[in-house]
């Protein structure tokens, strides 16, 4: 996981007002120093060459308007745009900033909370265990494919939180959708997943057709693809 600061002028009195929300970023085309502006089609953002821009979307960790910064926090892993243009980042770079998108709606009067995702969701997962009532019990899953991914969480009284070892060679959201599995979920309790779109599907289907927890409580959202560059 690595901490990106962007800072600027355009970034003054920019806000998010709720846990868990998005923002997209636009970095240069690889093998350009120069950000390009794309055009929507209707469908899609384009380059003027007819190319797809890199763009990703990712939680902003903390947002400052007065001061017109904000950080992120990016997963790292080999041949991902994003991943390469982090690990060759200089102060001053350019890059591009919109949103944010939807965050998660906290509902204060549900007896409990289940918050779970995989290493892309850990930044959401932060932001909503300081913004969950203290007075809630709420159960955390976290998987993570390496050990030095268990980062230190905010911390949240009644908070219990479970980190579940991907196995070797296992398809991302193995680990998380058996804890998922496996727990017990009140009736009432509301629910946050994000993490690998195909696990995501697999982990609705069971909440939703297998045990019956209606679509209003449980918000459960793909923030990647397998194979694929992430967001999240």
């Amino acid at each position: 996981m690595s901490q990106v600061a962007l800072a600027g002028g355009d970034l003054e009195g920019f806000s998010v007002d709720q846990p868990a929300a998005s923002v997209r970023l636009l970095i240069p085309s690889p093998g350009s120093p120069d950000l390009v502006i794309p055009t929507w089609n209707g469908n899609e953002f384009l380059l003027a060459d007819g190319t797809r821009p890199a763009i990703r979307t990712f939680t902003p960790r903390r947002v400052d308007s007065e001061r017109g910064e904000l950080e992120l926090e990016i997963v790292l892993h080999d041949g991902g745009v994003v991943s390469d243009w982090v690990r060759g980042a200089a102060v001053g770079d350019p890059a591009a900033i919109s949103g944010p998108g939807r965050g998660y709606g906290i509902d204060h009067a549900a007896p409990a909370f289940l918050v779970a995702g995989d290493e892309s969701a850990i930044p959401a997962i932060s932001q909503l265990l300081e913004s969950l009532p203290g007075q809630t019990p709420v159960t955390v899953f976290i998987e993570v494919a390496h050990p030095d991914a268990r980062l230190t969480l905010p911390h949240h009284p009644l908070a219990a939180v479970e980190w579940c070892d991907l196995i070797p060679g296992a398809p991302p959201g193995d680990a998380l959708f058996s804890a998922i599995r496996n727990a017990g979920i009140e009736p009432e309790a509301r629910l946050w997943v994000a993490g690998e779109a195909a696990a995501m599907h697999r982990i609705r289907s069971h909440l939703f057709e297998e045990r019956g927890v209606p679509r209003s409580q449980a918000a459960v959202r793909g923030y990647w693809k397998r194979e694929r560059s992430s967001v999240g």
